[in-house]
């Protein structure tokens, strides 16, 4: 980007920040009237770890959301429902997990709408988060590469998501020229009253791995480029100045290396090939000298949910969690939870002693499945 298009990029900012704003609101209050200006509700800021020294992560991959009860399921068999089925039970799944495991974050991790049936990109948005406004739970979003299909850019998207109710998401970071549209980290500090309390004990990096490009005349998928790289290697060397705290990377379209997997052993479902870009761009290798990543988590193959390591970094897949994406009959929808423990010391809560990750099954049970522990620190 030249320094022509960015200053004026920074001069168009403000006016779209206003625009969304004021869509924003007069999607939260129809009435024409009521021209009050309407403040975002914010997460408690920085997000913490409880005071039983836990933080749960709720991972949503690929909900597809359209237009709400008009918008129809895809690969859901007769008898469980599949002529009434909609994206109001997308809604209730999410509304059933939240209630279910209370998580203290959602990650939202691409193809939040699915721009091909959705009208109106900022109320399919509004209607598939509101569940995590309602129970004001903090959330935070990336893009993948179904949401800018409909009635906003991936900016615009970015931008209206980071307006929104209880969320952490970024446009950006700052001071960074970077490619894309949500790249930007979260730091989870230590409990209340806690030694660790002003200080990032667990570090979630968020990056926008593209929509569609094309290489020599040839489609394939987006990539994470190397200016957003550069600053994924200086923040985490940054925060690795004070803390050497446990991170995890959130992207959707997986890397070349996933594929793999298949040969080294994993755990969970691999069921169709893994859609990724023909470029490889270095991530797996830039994540691996960074020291810090313990885990990713992707989407965009809505049937593999499967967690394999690379290099000592896990890669889990969410899998499918909507019901207008594609998936397959008798295959329920699904959700995963990290979850993070800290270690006791006599006194206080110390560093992070462990990290697990289950699923959850959109059945009658809200089945858990897959446990499994993902790092735990070396006593040595």
């Amino acid at each position: 980007m030249s320094s022509s298009s960015l200053a004026v990029s920074l001069l168009l900012l403000p006016i779209l920040l206003s625009s969304l704003l004021l869509r924003l609101s007069t999607l939260l209050n129809p009435d024409p009237s009521a021209a009050v200006p309407r403040v975002k509700r914010a997460p408690p800021l920085p997000l913490r770890f409880r005071h039983d020294g836990a933080f749960k992560i709720l991972q949503v991959a690929d909900m597809h959301f359209g237009n709400g009860a008009a918008t129809r399921c895809r690969d859901v068999a007769p008898e469980a429902g599949g002529g009434w089925c909609s994206d109001l039970n997308t809604t209730r799944f999410l509304r059933r997990v939240i209630e279910a495991e209370r998580p203290d974050l959602i990650a939202f991790t691409g193809d939040n709408i699915f721009g091909g049936s959705a009208s109106d990109a900022a109320e399919s948005l509004l209607k598939a988060i509101r569940p995590a406004m309602e129970y004001k739970v903090p959330w935070a979003a990336i893009l993948g590469n179904h949401d800018q299909e409909s009635t906003m850019t991936r900016e615009e998207l970015m931008v209206f998501m980071s307006l929104m109710d209880y969320s952490v998401s970024q446009i950006n970071p700052p001071g960074f020229l970077v490619h894309g549209f949500g790249n930007y980290h979260v730091g989870i500090h230590g409990p209340f009253g806690s030694e660790s309390a002003n200080t990032s004990l667990l570090n979630l990096y968020f990056l926008d791995s593209g929509d569609r490009e094309v290489v020599n005349r040839v489609k394939t998928y987006g990539w994470i480029k190397e200016s957003q790289l550069a600053w994924l290697r200086a923040t985490s060397q940054e925060l690795q100045k004070n803390m050497h705290a446990p991170a995890f990377a959130f992207f959707h379209i997986p890397i070349p290396e996933v594929r793999g997997l298949w040969y080294t052993g994993f755990k969970g479902q691999y069921q169709e090939g893994v859609a990724c870009s023909t470029v490889n761009s270095g991530v797996l290798g830039t994540l691996t000298s960074m020291g810090d990543v313990k885990a990713v988590f992707l989407g965009h193959d809505h049937l593999n949910d499967f967690c394999g390591n690379l290099n000592d970094i896990w890669f889990c897949y969410g899998g499918g969690f909507g019901y207008h994406a594609y998936g397959r009959p008798h295959w329920p929808r699904r959700a995963r939870i990290i979850y993070t423990e800290l270690k006791k010391g006599q006194k206080s809560w110390m560093e992070v002693e462990s990290i697990h990750t289950w699923k959850l099954l959109d059945d009658k049970k809200l089945s858990k499945i897959d446990g499994q522990v993902l790092w735990r620190r070396s006593s040595i």
